[in-house]
């Protein structure tokens, strides 16, 4: 598998940013700070992929074109996995592997190594992948014990946020929190009871809803084999240094 830089790149400076988003009130702060969640003001029916032009990069750009699944960030583009492999600026490389888990890494070109998470790629009842899992260690001083990224495609319905639950227990709502070209991405902080059910469980579940058929849900398997190993040997995340004067 080819890793994405963009890709762990946006998860890391989403990481590193001094709040995350709560299960209680979530969608509220969303509403007010965050492309995503502006489309949450828009009818049930809205789709992500509205959601997405709002949330994009070129924020400017309206009407765009239909995804397919490469589009949806689930898969490698050519620019996407030149740059991987660019003998130049920073790489983006697998530092270990925990059960069905990969800690990855970036390393710059002076061998340090930096933004370390815990991925995991999900995915759905019929082997398509559907979504792309982050797990890291908030910066010292949080009040969270870890934090979580998932990246989804950009035609997931917004306007519904994604649940996820372990061992069959009470779902979790996460809302989405932003979109760029290559998926939209729900956020969450992790308190120190969730993270030991993390740890403990055999597998969770990801659920999202696709916005061209909202009455459905896209179900997802977790494997928890390796996630405490694998979180273990991450460390916090630094914050975002103020640019030199």
């Amino acid at each position: 598998m080819t890793i994405r830089l963009t890709h762990l790149s946006l998860i890391a400076a989403l990481a590193a940013s001094p709040a995350l988003a709560q299960d209680d009130g979530a969608a509220d702060t969303a509403t007010e700070d965050t492309p995503a969640a502006a489309a949450q003001a828009d009818d049930a029916g809205t789709t992500a992929e509205a959601g997405a032009d709002a949330g994009t990069e070129s924020e400017a750009e309206d009407g765009a074109p239909a995804t397919n699944e490469a589009d949806m960030g689930l898969q490698p583009t050519q620019s996407q996995s030149a740059q991987s492999g660019q003998s130049e600026g920073p790489q983006a490389f697998v530092k270990s592997e925990e059960g069905d888990w990969q800690v990855q890494c970036v390393r710059f070109p002076d061998g340090t190594e930096a933004q370390c998470q815990l991925f995991q790629l999900l995915n759905a009842s019929d082997d398509n992948p559907i979504a792309e899992t982050f797990f890291f260690k908030p910066p010292e001083g949080s009040q969270f014990e870890a934090g979580l990224n998932i990246l989804v495609p950009l035609r997931t319905l917004l306007t519904q946020p994604l649940s996820i639950s372990i061992d069959g227990g009470q779902a979790r709502q996460i809302p989405y929190m932003m979109c760029t070209g290559e998926g939209c991405v729900a956020r969450a902080g992790i308190s120190s009871q969730e993270l030991n059910l993390f740890k403990r469980g055999a597998s969770a579940e990801v659920t999202i809803i696709p916005a061209d058929a909202p009455d459905e849900r896209v179900v997802a398997e977790m494997s928890l084999s390796g996630f405490t190993a694998g979180f273990e040997s991450l460390t916090p995340m630094q914050q975002p240094r103020a640019p030199q004067q």
